[in-house]
């Protein structure tokens, strides 16, 4: 083979690499969407920061902060179905308009309040509240939203893709608002998250919506909670993949918690500790994307294997000897993070009808953000009875037991298959 013809076919591969790695940047509509998002997304990070840190200065208090926490996923928690619910019926981009919009209002007016001096905590739980209420539709509608941008053969590789950019925004975030909190104080940090919420609104109406893959609205009627319940049970596949989201959302994805716990307790270190595990696993999952981004296959097995090695990752990191080793071990936490993920996701939007869609992925916001009100405490307090170091075990262990119910359902799938 000559020189030439092999510099060819490299080009031609890396070519066809870059292509599959970025695929759903091809389509214009998500292309828009992802650029709003990279703007807005790290503003949302820079607000969790400012937020924690606008609670701890007005009370001193941990459970003040964990009250404000739990206040913004409760309703995720107690209403997210119904949120399903309203995305079946209507049009997924017009939700997007006006949950974008109230949610940078409620930034504009958290930042308004800190900026004036007259904040204080009870108006920050209200806040926080509120913004859980929208993010009952909010989440659900995200989700969705994916397949209607790209189309099915593409689903797997714009969530992946999204997931990178949440997983460098939690980079990014932290870091400006640190930096900005230490400059000019906590109140731009709220004003500029509100104000990146323009970039949505913005992107949102620069689409075509003839290019859009909408499916048609589902007629409101009594019972369509119930119906998703039913849909769901009576297909094992996406029944069984929602109770593996469910178990690893409430006990492994925990990491706000069981990290800072092991920096502290176990390394005897500071917030230095923490960010660094914290940015190791970031950087492990923005690398796992990209990785796991061009790859095609979507199945069931890949899922199991998947959780199996995600709760393999996380019980190496819990029991390393020094913060150094767990934070290599981290870095593959967050590898097999994004692909858990990723994977789950795209499992529950290919494998639902388009009039279930919304509410098969209300019941995954449920799994993955609702139970943080029900899993941190729980983590929590392992941590505090045995230690730090089971804090973190304990969501490896749930992602192998996520891992045994996955192979078990999917065993009596395939026996089922040849009767």
């Amino acid at each position: 083979m000559t020189m030439p013809s092999l510099r060819s076919r490299l080009a031609a591969f890396s070519a066809r690499l870059r292509r599959d790695t970025f695929s759903s940047l091809y389509v214009r509509n998500y292309r828009l969407y992802y650029m709003g998002q990279i703007i807005s997304t790290s503003g949302t990070f820079m607000q969790m920061v400012a937020q924690a840190w606008l609670v701890l200065s007005l009370t001193h208090s941990g459970k003040a902060l964990g009250l404000a926490t739990a206040l913004q996923y409760l309703p995720i928690l107690l209403l997210g179905p119904y949120g399903g619910v309203i995305t079946d019926r209507i049009a997924k981009r017009k939700i997007l308009f006006y949950t974008q919009s109230i949610s940078g209002v409620l930034a504009l007016i958290l930042g308004t309040l800190v900026a004036t001096g007259v904040v204080q905590v009870w108006m920050v739980y209200v806040l926080a509240l509120a913004l859980g209420m929208v993010n009952v539709f909010d989440n659900p509608t995200r989700q969705t939203f994916h397949i209607e941008l790209v189309g099915p053969e593409h689903v797997r590789n714009a969530v992946t893709l999204y997931t990178i950019l949440v997983n460098l925004a939690r980079i990014v975030g932290p870091a400006i608002a640190g930096v900005l909190i230490a400059s000019v104080g906590l109140a731009p940090c709220f004003i500029i998250n509100g104000v990146s919420y323009v970039a949505v609104v913005i992107m949102l109406a620069m689409m075509n919506s003839k290019e859009l893959l909408t499916s048609p609205p589902v007629p409101a009627s009594k019972g369509q909670i119930r119906e998703g319940f039913k849909y769901v049970i009576a297909t094992p596949l996406l029944g069984s993949t929602l109770l593996m989201m469910a178990i690893v959302g409430t006990l492994t994805f925990e990491f706000q918690v069981s990290l800072p716990l092991i920096a502290h307790f176990t390394f005897k270190g500071d917030a230095r500790s923490y960010a660094f595990l914290s940015s190791a696993m970031g950087f492990g999952a923005a690398f796992g994307g990209i990785f796991f981004a061009s790859r095609k296959g979507i199945t069931p097995t890949k899922l199991v294997s998947a959780s199996l090695l995600f709760g393999l990752a996380i019980l190496a990191a819990a029991f390393m000897p020094t913060l150094l080793l767990s934070g290599l071990a981290m870095v593959a936490v967050g590898i097999c993070s994004i692909n858990f993920s990723s994977l789950g996701n795209s499992i529950l939007q290919l494998g639902s009808s388009p009039q279930m869609r919304g509410r098969v992925m209300s019941f995954w916001s449920v799994a993955f953000l609702g139970s943080t009100t029900i899993g941190g405490p729980i983590v929590g307090w392992i941590a505090e009875v045995a230690g730090a170091r089971w804090g973190l075990a304990l969501g490896g262990l749930a992602a192998l037991a996520a891992a045994g119910l996955g192979a078990v359902t999917l065993r009596k799938l395939k026996s089922a298959q040849t009767l």
